[in-house]
């Protein structure tokens, strides 16, 4: 199956398999946002806007493949408790965010991390498939001085500790510290293209869109081993009804290929 993608004036398709859903959850005002902003477009904004839920979108040309990934920037202060669960069951990949100098906020990380265990499983037992949930839990603020740290990094390495899908990072979104390395550690986890990483890619505005066109005459400016990344402008939460409807297409499509496999394996 096919995803068609619009940006300007150029339409493209992403296979459903090369399209993931990152969510981003934490408390409040610990930089989830920063973050988010730091991967997009590699910026900082020193102006904190409370954020009740934002959603982007970018897309990759990866040596002539097309990748999709959503961002789920989620609110700190979850009015929503079904919206969050709807939030976590299409999630793909996690990000944990707490504020080393928030004991609070390490708290809440850690309170969700055993809600997404819980809700990813419900899930996965419905396909009879071990759950394997790629996760980076991120203190953030590292620029801050050691006198503010209210968490150890030996106490939130236990949170990660034994689980080859789940890593450990402190960075600064405001000094862009360790961002890079923790996007790429958890895009290599979920087993997705490394170029998926801010780093690894070039940038490319929507007015240059065509050069995601499979069309020959288009795809000429990109060289085999080339990766580009665009975020899409216009992008917007796709509705509960279409959420839910992609939960369904996952779990029977997870069912189908497990029963694919166990035709190989006989």
């Amino acid at each position: 199956m096919m995803k068609t993608l619009s940006s300007g004036n150029c339409t493209f398709s992403v296979p459903a398999k090369n399209s993931y859903r990152m969510v981003v959850l934490g408390a409040s005002r610990v930089g989830k946002s920063s973050i988010v902003s730091r991967f997009l477009n590699g910026r900082f904004e020193d102006q904190y806007t409370p954020t009740i839920e934002d959603f982007h979108r970018k897309v990759y040309n990866i040596r002539g493949d097309m990748y999709q990934l959503d961002i789920l920037d989620t609110s700190g202060n979850h009015p929503f408790p079904a919206m969050r669960r709807l939030s976590i069951l299409t999630g793909d990949v996690f990000i944990l965010v707490f504020s080393l100098d928030s004991r609070e906020s390490f708290d809440e990380v850690k309170r969700l991390q055993k809600q997404i265990l819980e809700v990813k499983s419900c899930l996965k037992n419905k396909t009879k498939e071990a759950a394997e949930l790629p996760m980076v839990i991120c203190g953030n603020k590292n620029d801050h001085s050691e006198l503010c740290r209210q968490v150890p990094a030996t106490e939130a390495e236990l949170l990660v500790s034994g689980d080859e899908n789940c890593a450990y990072f402190e960075v600064s979104a405001k000094k862009n510290t360790n961002v890079d390395e923790m996007f790429y550690v958890l895009f290599s986890m979920a087993k997705l293209p490394h170029e998926m990483s801010p780093a690894l890619h070039r940038k490319i505005s929507v007015q240059y869109g065509d050069t995601f066109h499979p069309r020959p005459f288009c795809m000429r400016r990109v060289k085999e081993t080339d990766a580009y990344g665009m975020v899409s402008p216009f992008a917007r939460r796709p509705s509960v009804n279409s959420d839910l409807k992609y939960i369904k297409a996952k779990v029977l499509r997870e069912g189908q290929a497990r029963e694919r496999d166990k035709c190989t394996i006989q």
